[in-house]
């Protein structure tokens, strides 16, 4: 297997807006994140990957972006960034920016001058249809609830969208369009940034008949229609072909419905498209045939079952990141741990298993202290478009406020973007102001400062898996075995290549279990409890790692 820098790389994730507030505006910023690099470079981590700081409205958060060149205001300047992208590199840090090319704003120039009239230069930059039977042209909801069809007067059609009404997408079929990407991409890189990760990737590409869905319930609709369109690895590897080879950087293709049988179409060494993948199937391992807000209880063998398939399928071609939590999930320790009695533990023990897997692991702001979803009591204590379109469907269609609010507290995205808990002041050290989205109130005993002084704390442990990863490459390109797929809460697999070989053991349960290890002259190298436990029998949440003879 070839050997690069992005494979043995570890990325930290910040979302822009909760890292840290410099100025006290309750929003954070560029100069925020400056000052927390030393934090981050203590953890071991070598790539740090920002969610969009464009210029933007913020009705998605930054991904509905209004100028692909400029800062946003609430963040800094460009001064600020490039004084940012400095400061990384001196600490030997790299940058992964978020871009967002499925779609832009509706206040970007582009759609601006789109919607002025059917024969404007920029009309065929974005779709735009007549309408059906006196409705929009097709009978699709969009991710955001609503039609992906909103219909504009000055022209009397309807302009597509998958998500928002205000993130219009864009019209790939358009050379001009492609262009526009690849002068973008090409001016980010000359700035000297070292990668993108490049958001719902997989949609780029329509099927221009835009046929009615015909009873699928949303997830089957959305994969069968909305992703891996016909032209989607001819747009992609144009994009590589014209800008990103030409650079020393990493790609990461957020994949919507990408199966594991066509990841290596994307990521494969000899494609030319992308270097890896976020495939998001684990993300949606609990949503019921509603989507996200139809939340059920993960299945362990899910989780198994997705890690053992992906990486069969990619083999040595292809290649993945591997996540359990991010931007658009709830925190990973109150989804796939016990945030309550076990919280410690259960952190830990997915820390190992995210820091054992093949592929380029990813961590969320804050995963590395346990943070937990911040289950908001009240519809106002919410920002997420999802979730309030969501909510304000769901009590139309007559859900109590009850339920409603039980599901965003459980599947919300906002769980993820609570500001980061840095200390015990108020907001969690976070800020001196009122913060954009209020601070989970478990920061008087959830923060960094406690567990910088606690060296059996989640973030010891997590400074030690990194540096334990780093020592050993079998870890980053050692085969996968799963040695057990059908137990219903152990994890037990193997690493190894011709330098060592590891046995990782998973309790991921509230139980005690005995569990027979029959590896002879097996080392135990790590576990999460600080106490000796019985070689046969696996606490709640025990996570060990042995290095055995190969």
């Amino acid at each position: 297997m070839t050997h690069k820098w992005w494979k043995e790389g570890i990325i930290y994730q910040i979302y822009p807006q909760s890292f840290y507030d410099s100025n006290g505006d309750g929003i954070g910023d560029l100069q925020g994140i400056i000052r927390k690099l030393d934090y981050i470079k203590s953890l071991g981590v070598d790539i740090i990957w920002l969610n969009p700081i464009y210029a933007s409205p913020l009705d998605d958060n930054g991904y509905d972006i209004s100028d692909y060149r400029a800062i946003n205001p609430i963040y800094g300047t460009m001064g600020d960034f490039d004084e940012m992208l400095a400061e990384m590199h001196k600490r030997g840090l790299r940058l992964l920016m978020d871009l967002v090319v499925n779609h832009s704003s509706d206040e970007h120039k582009w759609f601006k001058e789109s919607r002025k009239s059917k024969n404007n230069p920029y009309r065929d930059y974005y779709y735009w249809r007549k309408g059906k039977n006196g409705g929009p042209p097709n009978n699709w909801p969009a991710v955001f609830g609503g039609s992906v069809w909103e219909y504009d007067r000055t022209t009397s059609e309807y302009y597509l969208h998958y998500f928002s009404k205000k993130q219009p997408d864009l019209n790939w079929e358009n050379p001009k369009v492609r262009q526009e990407v690849i002068d973008i991409i090409r001016w980010w890189l000359d700035k000297g940034i070292d990668g993108f990760r490049l958001d719902v990737i997989s949609m780029i590409s329509k099927d221009l008949v835009f046929p009615d869905a015909t009873g699928e319930n949303f997830g089957e609709m959305y994969t069968r229609y909305f992703c891996n369109g016909p032209r989607v690895h001819e747009f992609i590897r144009e994009v590589h072909d014209k800008s990103l080879k030409d650079y020393n950087v990493m790609t990461v293709g957020e994949g919507p419905a990408i199966t594991k049988e066509a990841g290596n179409d994307y990521t494969g060494q000899n494609r030319g498209e992308l270097n890896m993948i976020f495939p998001l199937d684990l993300m949606s391992a609990d949503w019921g045939p509603d989507g996200r807000f139809d939340p059920g209880i993960t299945d362990r063998r899910k989780i198994k079952s997705f890690f053992r398939e992906w990486n069969e399928a990619l083999g040595d071609d292809g290649w993945m990141s591997v996540f359990l939590d991010n931007h658009d999930s709830p925190r990973m320790v109150s989804r796939f741990g016990n945030d309550t009695t076990y919280r410690t533990e259960s952190a830990k023990l997915l820390l190992t298993l995210l820091l054992t897997l093949r592929g380029t692991p990813s961590i969320h702001y804050g995963s590395e202290i346990g943070m937990t979803n911040a289950s908001f009591d009240s519809i106002d204590q919410y920002k997420d478009i999802e979730s309030l379109n969501f909510y304000s469907e769901a009590i139309k269609n007559g859900m109590s406020d009850h339920e409603a609010i039980r599901r965003i507290q459980i599947s919300g995205r906002d769980n993820v973007r609570t500001p980061m808990q840095w200390d015990d002041r108020n907001h969690g050290g976070f800020t001196t102001d009122t913060p954009w989205l209020e601070s989970n109130p478990n920061y008087k005993s959830i923060n960094v400062e406690m567990e910088e002084s606690d060296d059996s704390g989640i973030l010891s442990f997590f400074r030690q898996m990194v540096a334990f990863r780093k020592s050993h490459k079998t870890l980053s390109y050692g085969s996968f075995t799963d040695l057990d797929p059908d137990h219903p809460h152990v994890f037990h697999y193997q690493r190894k290549d011709a330098d060592a070989q590891f046995i990782i053991i998973l309790n991921m349960s509230d139980h005690t279990t005995s569990y027979a290890i029959n590896q002879a002259g097996a080392h135990l190298s790590i576990c999460n409890y600080t106490e000796a436990g019985k070689r046969e029998e696996l606490r709640p949440w025990e996570a060990r790692i042995y290095l055995t003879a190969i």
